[in-house]
């Protein structure tokens, strides 16, 4: 039986995650959006469910990140809130959410946790969100933080380049994690940087790192579930890692579906009352 079939419906937490880490155990996170999902993912025993604001552009199908609402995102939260039972549920705080001031945050953070039951907030940004993040844990709400590329700055950026090659960069980065983490993250997610960079400041952190585009060297994964599953198939970045063909898989039943019904093969005799 695989690791991942096993039998194990021990409530993930905050602090479960840094047993991990202290063990060495590394942390399987993917996105989820839906009840349909989250159950078949709850029930195979994922670690963390990210409640991402990526459901802009697979579920939405914007360009960007950047339209998502807290309102749709507390929708999304809710959903998956209602399949799990073992993992550990994030969710991002949308672009606009707390990017104004500390109370903004806070409020933002506090509406998600009490109408969708999350167990945790993200959040993307580095000193410059501390007091937002310290404001939002002080009120009892977890929070990852998020470093790197970071897809709400795509106008900043101006394209989803891998962050932190040059050392002025990657110094800034390693600072915002040691930030992050004595503001009380509880995670962070390191986006789409070397792996060498990604490695050095997993290790110089006691709280563990989540990497997507981010190498071997820290704690944890995360990929965006309707990529590795091949629903979506315009996104094929080096660090994509494809398990199935599921676009092809749906769209075969959706043809073979239609060609029953208008051959009046279906429904047969069986098939109805």
């Amino acid at each position: 039986m695989s690791v991942a079939n096993k039998s194990n419906k021990t409530k993930v937490t905050t602090h479960v995650l840094q047993e991990m880490k202290r063990k060495g155990e590394k942390i399987a996170m993917l996105t989820g959006y839906d009840f349909s999902m989250a159950k078949i993912l709850d029930e195979a025993n994922i670690d963390i469910i990210l409640v991402g604001d990526s459901a802009s552009n697979v579920m939405a199908g914007y360009q960007t990140t950047l339209p998502i609402t807290l309102n749709d995102m507390i929708y999304h939260a809710s959903s998956v809130m209602r399949a799990v039972t073992r993992a550990l549920v994030v969710v991002d705080l949308p672009f606009g959410t707390y990017q104004g001031n500390s109370k903004e945050a806070l409020n933002s953070a506090i509406r998600i946790m009490k109408e969708s039951g999350a167990n945790a907030v993200k959040m993307e940004g580095g000193r410059e969100i501390v007091e937002s993040v310290e404001r939002i844990i002080s009120a009892g709400i977890p929070v990852m933080g998020h470093l790197g590329l970071t897809p709400q700055s795509i106008n900043k950026f101006g394209t989803y380049v891998v962050r932190a090659t040059d050392e002025y960069e990657a110094n800034l980065l390693s600072e915002d994690a040691k930030i992050l983490e004595r503001t009380g993250c509880f995670c962070i997610v390191l986006e789409k940087i070397p792996a060498k960079l990604a490695k050095q400041v997993t290790d110089s952190l006691i709280i563990p790192t989540i990497g997507i585009g981010a190498g071997g060297g820290v704690d944890g994964q995360v990929l965006v579930l309707h990529d590795m599953l091949g629903i979506t198939q315009d996104f094929s970045p080096r660090f994509l890692r494809r398990y199935h063909n599921l676009k092809e898989e749906i769209l075969g039943s959706v043809q073979a579906y239609i060609k029953d019904v208008k051959t009046r093969d279906f429904p047969n005799e069986r098939e109805q009352y």
